[in-house]
């Protein structure tokens, strides 16, 4: 597997940045996030952590007597859902993680995708299911500019799962995506790694075998890997935008465990890498 270069530059596409995101189960567990946030805090250069939070919203939601309404695993947003994950996503979770970060050193700034106006979404059409508050990105969603502007002024953005459609309304969207989207955009002025980090030590050939790890993907090799139905049908999702990333400019994508985020600083591969080259 390739190694990440960690040495950064002052200007220019030489200068490496690292978007993270985080999985629930990370989360989830306060032993776990303590020590991914360390690791995080130890990494060098330009760095932004994105994060969800969908089972602390659900048992709030529960709580509440608010029920939870998912179709394929996607969260159906009504006025009462999103007033929640906004306390839970923009409250609860963002600034704990960045109360965690201030602490170990990381001079950490909590966000959703409305202030600064760093992420615009659309709301996602009606068409066979209403999802809702729920926004969609596309190529024109993110401003680089005024990140570069944050980062610049020695801010580390920590964003949660939510966007705005600037006419005023709060819109719930895929912290994958917003990860992914941030990290393309974001490729003309650094050479950025997007990487996943959950509770596997990456791409696995079976699911329940933590030892059958591939390391390394193609676009060439994620064909056949599909093909020859290998490949868990719950990640192709995130290899998919994954892939769509690295053809719009970004340098590599890791999926591998939190535990092994430690690994960066030292230049250690791990998880599983993808990158356009066989």
């Amino acid at each position: 597997m390739s190694k990440i270069n960690t040495i950064s530059t002052k200007n220019g596409t030489d200068t490496n940045l690292y978007v993270i995101k985080i999985g629930g189960n990370v989360i989830d567990n306060s032993e776990n996030l303590h020590n991914f946030l360390k690791d995080f805090n130890a990494l060098d250069g330009f760095k932004i952590l994105v994060h969800g939070g969908g089972k602390v919203a659900t048992q709030l939601s529960e709580t509440l007597g608010i029920e939870p309404k998912l179709v394929d695993g996607r969260r159906i947003t009504d006025i009462e859902t999103l007033r929640v994950v906004t306390m839970v996503y923009g409250g609860l979770i963002n600034k704990n993680i960045v109360a965690q970060l201030q602490r170990f050193g990381t001079n950490a700034i909590g966000l959703t995708g409305a202030d600064g106006d760093f992420i615009r979404a659309k709301k996602r059409p009606v068409k066979t299911i209403d999802y809702g508050f729920v926004g969609d990105i596309d190529e024109n969603s993110i401003n680089p500019k005024n990140l570069k502007n944050l980062m610049d002024g020695g801010f580390t953005p920590v964003f949660c799962a939510l966007t705005h459609d600037g006419e005023g309304q709060l819109l719930n969207t895929n912290a994958d995506t917003i990860a992914s989207a941030l990290a393309v955009a974001l490729s003309g002025l650094y050479k950025t790694t997007l990487i996943y980090c959950f509770e596997k030590k990456g791409v696995l050939k079976d699911i329940n075998d933590e030892e059958s790890l591939i390391k390394d993907i193609s676009p060439k090799r994620y064909e056949e890997l599909k093909t020859e139905q290998i490949i868990h049908s719950g990640m192709l999702p995130k290899l998919d935008n994954a892939f769509a990333a690295i053809s719009c400019g970004v340098k590599g994508v890791i999926i591998g465990h939190s535990n092994d985020l430690g690994k960066l600083k030292n230049n250690e591969p791990f998880g599983t890498l993808l990158s356009r080259y066989e």
